[in-house]
């Protein structure tokens, strides 16, 4: 059996928890963006990182030892070999007890600095759960590998007038923007509508670590200034940079587009969860299966799925092996089915094995 999780999943009120003038921060408060004041904020806030993959497990790492006071994490997904090429906070212990990506950062996190508060979330992020799992959080950080959440954030960061950073990396390639709602552009102003047809994965283009990192490292210096106080340094351009071939572009985001759907029109559709489609997973021949929302007795599922294959679990999630088939359900009802990237086939199977 997998081990228990202890993951508090509480939104908590933010307290600084240790002195900013600590010998742990001491090399970075000597740094003048910083300084005992900017360390002081540092403390006091609370960041959410949507997704705890690759760049989200580099950038809660930087945040967590800059001494962050908070961070939020959200993530569907759990630990597998694949990731430990890149994703920094997990290790082979993860992946053989399958844990999920959220709470295995929360451990690791805790390990190099107990003083930050941690709150890990095993859920996809949706418009019927958004709200609640990000409030509270200062600035809101994009590491997801899907443009259909991160329109869902554009959204919710425009409708409650919240900063957040828009990251991706593939291959050698790391984009990022800042968006600051009413000041600068949303991620509509830049690109009106989600992109169609085939879009590169790390599945099909692969990807450096070293990208990975970059935009982290891009994403959170422009956290910790926008957190210090130093708004006016902020970057106001979608920067596009290629690390293999040293190419780099930026495009203005100065300033919200006239018309905008969403920050000029305040039209959230994407909010509203119109058209919100299943999702087929980055890295893995797999189908997320999330229009069953309802608690799921995990233990009680082992022992009816026993006698149809090979099954473990813990209190966040059951893995059920069925011939070329691996079925992960977590206890909220949400399953990611591999071996497969057919909907229609996928849903065949939650329905055959966990029930319609």
């Amino acid at each position: 059996m997998l081990p228990e999780a202890q993951g508090d999943t509480a939104i908590p009120t933010i307290v600084a928890p240790h002195s900013p003038a600590s010998e742990r921060y001491s090399r970075q408060v000597l740094f003048s963006g910083i300084g005992e004041a900017g360390q002081e904020k540092l403390a006091a806030a609370h960041v959410a990182l949507v997704g705890c993959g690759a760049t989200g497990a580099a950038a809660a790492s930087l945040l967590a030892r800059a001494g962050i006071g908070a961070l939020t994490l959200i993530d569907r997904d759990f630990v597998e070999e694949s990731n430990l090429q890149r994703q920094v906070l997990f290790d082979e212990a993860d992946v053989r007890d399958a844990l999920p990506k959220a709470e295995a950062a929360r451990r690791k996190i805790a390990l190099f600095n107990s003083e930050v508060k941690v709150y890990a979330h095993v859920a996809d992020l949706t418009p019927g759960n958004i709200h609640a799992l990000l409030a509270g959080s200062t600035l809101v950080l994009d590491a997801t590998d899907n443009f259909e959440t991160r329109y869902l954030l554009n959204d919710y960061a425009v409708e409650q007038n919240k900063p957040w950073i828009y990251s991706a990396a593939v291959g050698a390639y790391a984009v990022t923007m800042n968006i600051l709602p009413g000041e600068t552009s949303c991620l509509a102003c830049i690109f009106p509508e989600p992109p169609t047809g085939a879009v590169e994965t790390c599945d099909t283009a692969g990807i450096l670590n070293s990208a990975v990192n970059f935009a982290a490292s891009l994403a959170v210096t422009e956290t910790m200034k926008y957190v210090a106080g130093n708004r006016s340094g902020l970057r106001r351009t979608l920067l596009s940079y290629d690390l293999w071939n040293n190419e780099w572009s930026e495009v203005s985001a100065a300033a919200p587009r006239a018309g905008c759907q969403v920050c000029g029109e305040r039209d959230f559709r994407h909010l509203r969860g119109e058209g919100r489609p299943h999702i087929t997973l980055c890295g893995r021949n797999s189908v997320q299966i999330h229009e069953h929302s309802r608690p799921v007795d995990l233990a009680a599922m082992s022992e009816r799925l026993q006698a149809h294959g090979k099954v473990r679990f813990n209190s966040m999630l059951l893995r059920f092996e069925r011939g070329e088939y691996v079925l992960t359900l977590f206890a909220d009802g949400r399953a990611i089915i591999q071996g497969t990237t057919d909907v229609a086939q996928a849903r065949s199977l939650y329905a055959r094995f966990i029930g319609s």
